[in-house]
Formats: C-alpha cells, structure tokens, sequence
C-alpha cells in the first residue's frame, strides 16, 4: 500500500490546527438525478441502514431509487432557494461566523494560518475526505471534528468517524486526532436552545405545548445499544428545566421515519394528530437534534406536520427555528474546539523541538 505524504516534513515546521464542521449532507440540486446519486450514497452506508448488504442492495436499487428520488426532489424544490440548499447555507454561514470568532479571539494566530476552519458534508459535497486532504495537504497535524449532531448515533456521528478515519489510515503521517462526539448536555448548547426559546415566547407568547421533535431511528438500534434515544431526552429535560417548564408543559417526539418497522416513539405525526382531541389546540415545536434548519425542519415541521395538527382540530401551531447562526450557537461551537487547540499557538516549542531535533543529528 502506498500512503500519501501530506507535507514534506521538516523539524521547524509550525504547529497547524484543522477544525472541521461536518453535517449529513444534501443533493446538489432539487432535481431526481441529484436526488438519485444523493440517496444512493447515504442509504448505502451500513451505519444508516443495518440490514444484510445482498438484501438490501436489492430493495435500494430495485425499488428505492427508482421511486424516492422523483417524490423527494419535489419536497426539496418546496425549500430550495436561491443560493442553493437551506443546509449548505447554514453551514457555509456557521463555518464563516466560527473564523470571525477565532479571529477575534486569538488574533494573528488565525491570520497566519495556525489555525484552518473548513466544513464537510458527510454525504455530497464538498466530501469528508476531500476537505480533509486539503487540511493534510496544508500541513495539518491537530484535527478536530465537530460532528453537528448533539446526540450520539451510530447512523450520524459514528458515519462520520468512520469517513474520518477511512480518509486518515491513507495518510503517513497520522495527525492528532480530537473527535467530538456528541455535546447533548453541554450547557452551552443548553443554553443556546433555551435562550432562542425563551426570545420567541418574548415576542410570540407560549403555546399549550412546547414540542421537542428529534429524528427518528428503527428501534432495534436503541435495542442494540444505541444511546441516541436516551440523550435525546436527557437534551429535552435539560431545556426544560432552563425554561422552567413543568412536565405537562413540554414533550418528546421523534419523526422521520420510514420503511415499515419500529422507530422510536411517540411518533411525531401521530402525537399531533391526537393532541386537539386530548384539549390542547395550541404548540409550538422545537427540534433540537438539528443544527441547521433544512427539508426535515422546513418543509416537514413547518408545512407538513402543521397540516397533521390543524386538520386534527388545532387553531395555533409554530415552528421555532433551529439555532443555525445565532451567535450563542457559534459560541457552543467554540467553546466545544477550543479546548482542545492547546499547543498550536506555542510556537515557541516548535523552536526547541527544532534546536533538539538538530542537535541529534537530525538534517537542517
């Protein structure tokens, strides 16, 4: 095997930090090729759907990518916008307002490139692997990655290590390695979540119920050890007891599901079918598993799950955006990667490693 040298290596080389954003992804266009060759990547990968590779290669591209693709292209189109997808966007915004908070942080060490600050989608593009070499190739030797997922899944946050570290053992020289994996209790992200809430109750007033909705995953995962169902939940209590709220004042729901087996319950779409008969005609809803507001918040929240809720007999249903680029969300960010940009910014042992490296005999 043939591994790739990053940079030539050399005893006075400065010590560089890489910090990558990685969300899931999104298709290049709200068309069905795109949607086609988007689909094919993220529903082939084992982490997203555990079931024998023979079995279900078949089901994807004998039945799935021939009928999902044109009806999933559809609901992008109803998002899409004029600078491309509301994810990307978000993400390109996140990765640029985390630059501008490092820069005034730390000032000349961002500005000679000590640090490099990029973002990846696990599936598309730009690719893992491709943002990744570029940080190699720029001289990166401190990775650290932030997953936005703020609970742990396999399907997620254990894709995304598994497209790290496929990338990385092709390299010589291996960098030091710091993987966030998740940050559901951080009380930064707490109380950035709680803050946006509580600055829409300030200008909307509170519904009935407030509504935390995460994405779903078949149940089997959680039965085979999967912890996302849990942090969930811890993520929901810790919000609400922010807010103050008393336990008939909020709950937790999943939605996203598909394919005929058992998700995690209660489901969304069910609840709020059922809530008008059970006397509450008035929520608001949350989705706290999302970073970035995109198909999943926009057009599943916001359109479709609101016509579940007012055909049932409700009479006032909100959405409450995702944290996106709100500042207290790019502070969480930073606060969660700082920690671990430790040396990077003492050049000064860069200078004795090399005076060391030399005085053993080592080539100027």
């Amino acid at each position: 095997m043939k591994y790739i040298a990053s940079t030539t290596f050399n005893h006075k080389q400065s010590l560089k930090t890489g910090i990558l954003l990685v969300n899931l992804g999104t298709p290049d266009a709200p068309d069905a090729p795109s949607l086609r060759r988007y689909l094919k990547e993220f529903l082939s990968d084992p982490r997203v759907v555990e079931m024998p590779r023979l079995i279900w290669w078949m089901i994807l591209n004998g039945i799935i990518l021939n009928i999902r693709p044109k009806r999933s292209a559809k609901a992008y189109q109803s998002v899409w916008t004029e600078q491309g997808s509301p994810l990307r966007i978000h993400l390109e915004e996140q990765t640029r307002q985390l630059i501008n908070r490092y820069e005034s942080a730390l000032g000349d060490s961002i500005t000679n490139r000590c640090i490099e600050i990029d973002y990846a989608m696990r599936y598309g593009q730009p690719s893992v692997d491709s943002v990744l070499q570029k940080m190699m190739h720029a001289g990166v030797n401190k990775i650290i990655v932030l997953p936005l997922y703020p609970q742990y899944s396999a399907a997620t946050t254990g894709s995304t290590f598994d497209a790290i570290a496929k990338t990385l053992t092709r390299f010589r020289q291996v960098p030091e390695l710091h993987f966030i994996s998740h940050y559901h209790d951080h009380p930064a992200f707490i109380q950035a979540i709680g803050n946006k809430i509580k600055r829409y109750w300030q200008q909307s007033g509170k519904a009935q119920k407030l509504i935390f909705s995460y994405h779903g995953i078949p149940k089997r995962y959680f039965d085979n050890g999967d912890p996302y169902h849990c942090e969930c939940y811890k993520t929901s209590r810790l919000i609400a007891e922010y807010l103050e709220l008393n336990e008939d004042e909020y709950m937790t729901t999943f939605q996203s599901r598909f394919g005929r087996e058992e998700w995690l319950k209660p489901y969304t779409d069910e609840t709020l079918k059922l809530l008008p008969q059970q006397g509450v005609k008035s929520v608001q809803m949350v989705c706290p598993g999302f970073s970035a507001d995109c198909l999943e918040t926009i057009e599943e929240i916001g359109i479709e799950n609101r016509g579940y809720f007012m055909d049932a007999g409700g009479e006032q249903y909100e959405y409450i955006e995702a944290l996106n680029s709100d500042l207290d969300h790019i502070e969480m960010m930073y606060q969660l990667t700082s920690n671990y940009i430790g040396d990077t910014l003492n050049q000064q042992d860069v200078l004795m490693r090399s005076q060391q490296a030399l005085k053993f005999g080592a080539e100027k």
